[in-house]
């Protein structure tokens, strides 16, 4: 079955382009102006859609610096769970504006919520979408209740198992939503391009029958354009104005030039993808008349022997088919030819 899911004005299907998505996160670096300002850029770049965080760092932790809560190695080496939360969250009271804004520009603006309230906070907003973080799969409650608006859900599946997954989509399933797209994540940031799994993207398609596309968090265009090649409807990036000004997730983030070029390049690539056939294009078939075919290369008089040197298989496509190289050779010149003229069969006795 063809599953076609409705974000906004656009619909996301396997015959439609695919569905641009930037991910702010933390790189506001807390400035309302710089968050309006990623908004605008990535609209102009030809994004679909800013996609924002709603939480705080109290509604997705706790304050604790036991071992369980502390951050070791990595971009976040020396961190909390809490205090990186209290850095990298996007201030609820900007929502509603940065929602209103986008949706000025023209752009699908929705969140990654974090627990029940920010569910209920994005409905009050009327945000399109939901997306459910990779280390969220497992919230089952929040995806129920997520489930229940009927609204589509695209989920990421950075750290899940394939239990967690069917867990997910089974919830959704009960609460008659079947509006989920997955997205193939590797949870690592910067990830490894040797981590990615590109071609599990088809195979989750397949396995759960949905819609699938990729969250990325390499460096670089590379990957997104491999998972566009194997049939990824929605590519996620996070996006930030330029790496050098730091925050949380700057260093894993597309500048808005890259990200521009990112989405050239992947209207280009699905271009070129284009449909599965054998039939040529009108500027192929124009083409074929400069393919290899017969051609008289010396002067022959009427009577003379057809042979190897002057007879021989040329561009362009205007005398017969090569095919019959072997069977014309030896015989008679029905009349003089001239070089240059190409080879037919009233021409030879």
């Amino acid at each position: 079955m063809k599953k076609n899911i409705l974000i906004g004005n656009r619909h996301i299907h396997e015959d439609a382009p695919a569905y641009i998505i930037a991910e702010m996160s933390a790189n506001h670096l807390m400035d309302y102006d710089r968050a309006k300002e990623i908004i605008r850029l990535v609209k102009e770049a030809g994004a679909d859609a800013i996609k924002l965080q709603t939480y705080t760092a109290d509604t997705i932790t706790i304050d604790c610096d036991t071992e369980p809560f502390r951050l070791e190695g990595g971009l976040w080496d020396g961190e909390t769970l809490y205090s990186l939360y209290q850095k990298a969250y996007t201030p609820w009271e900007w929502q509603q504006g940065l929602f209103d804004y986008a949706k000025e520009l023209g752009i699908d603006c929705f969140s990654s919520p974090f627990d029940l309230t920010a569910v209920d906070f994005m409905e009050q907003i009327g945000m399109p979408a939901y997306k459910v973080a990779s280390f969220e799969i497992n919230d089952i409650p929040m995806i129920r209740k997520i489930a229940k608006t009927g609204k589509p859900i695209i989920i990421s599946t950075g750290a899940a198992h394939m239990s967690d997954i069917e867990l997910a989509l089974r919830t959704c399933e009960e609460e008659q939503n079947s509006n989920v797209i997955l997205l193939k994540c590797t949870s690592a940031y910067p990830s490894p391009y040797e981590d990615m799994n590109l071609r599990t993207i088809p195979l989750m398609g397949n396995t759960f029958d949905c819609i699938t596309g990729l969250s990325d968090h390499t460096l670089g265009s590379e990957v997104a354009l491999g998972a566009i090649a194997l049939g990824a409807k929605v590519v996620e990036k996070h996006v930030t104005l330029k790496r050098e000004d730091g925050g949380p997730d700057g260093a894993f983030s597309m500048e808005i030039e890259e990200f521009a070029s990112m989405i050239q390049q992947i209207r280009n690539l699905e271009k070129a993808l284009g449909t599965a056939t054998f039939r040529l294009t009108d500027n192929q078939e124009e083409a074929r008349e400069t393919m290899r075919s017969l051609y008289i290369t010396e002067d022959v008089k009427v009577g003379e022997t057809l042979t190897e040197n002057n007879v021989r298989s040329i561009r362009p496509n205007g005398g017969l088919h090569t095919k019959y190289y072997e069977q014309i050779l030896g015989k008679k010149a029905r009349h003089d030819l001239k070089k240059g003229m190409p080879l037919t069969w009233d021409m030879i006795e």
